[in-house]
């Protein structure tokens, strides 16, 4: 009698996040360069200097901090409601020029899409830019946006994550979220989601549990559900 093969072991794939919480500046778009040109040109106004190194300590931040270290360091002698109008003002209209999008993130958001993951926007910025950004790309990519000028707390605060997980009505602990700056990377974190540090222009540090990428265009779904359950990826190399 002819031996029985046993069938070959089926691979589980793993399941897609419940949602997928994606930072804005530097992760979705490149719009760092647009704001460190903005900080430059307002404290060279004030008769400051503002250099490379002092602008990246300003990455990820919420923008009424931004504003009150370039008042305090900068010597920018505007109040700090008035600072991140001007800064704000400026990045909107070149977004309104050019949008930067960061190489794979239109292909990844248009994948999530078609796959049915709903998406949430966490950013910083404030909804005038955020939503000058979501017009401009997939229709209906974004379920919900969080700003920082609907928030108490900004990043590294948790508070911005939870309420995007509050508003898709999904458990943070089911979530993946994508961030580019420590800042970002610690808020998502304290949220209790589970991060994909992807670098733009600083460093993503090496922390324990958390995955990275050098770019976008090595994340997929499988990526993200292999982060989503637990697993870290590096994708640095």
């Amino acid at each position: 009698m002819p031996e029985t093969l046993a069938p070959a072991p089926q691979t589980a794939t793993p399941t897609l996040p419940a949602a997928v919480l994606w930072d804005m500046d530097g992760t979705l778009v490149d719009t760092e360069p647009y704001w460190i040109r903005a900080e430059q040109e307002l404290v060279a106004e004030h008769g400051g200097t503002w250099t490379h190194e002092q602008a990246l300590q300003l990455v990820g931040n919420a923008l009424t901090v931004s504003a009150t270290i370039l008042r305090d360091q900068g010597g920018v002698d505007l109040p700090v409601d008035a600072i991140v109008d001007r800064l704000l003002g400026q990045v909107v209209e070149q977004v309104r020029e050019e949008v930067p999008w960061r190489p794979g993130a239109l292909e990844l958001l248009t994948t999530l899409a078609e796959a049915g993951v709903p998406c949430a926007l966490v950013t910083m910025s404030y909804s005038t830019l955020a939503e000058e950004v979501v017009s401009r790309g997939p229709g209906g990519a974004f379920a919900t946006l969080v700003t920082g000028d609907q928030v108490t707390r900004g990043k590294p605060d948790p508070e911005p994550y939870l309420l995007a997980a509050e508003r898709l009505g999904v458990d943070t602990a089911a979530c993946v979220a994508i961030e580019d700056s420590p800042t970002g990377i610690a808020s998502a974190r304290a949220a209790g989601i589970a991060t994909l540090g992807v670098e733009a222009v600083v460093p993503v540090p090496h922390l324990d549990g958390l995955s990275r990428a050098a770019s976008l265009e090595k994340v997929d779904l499988a990526t993200l559900a292999r982060i989503g359950a637990g697993e870290v990826v590096d994708l640095t190399s």
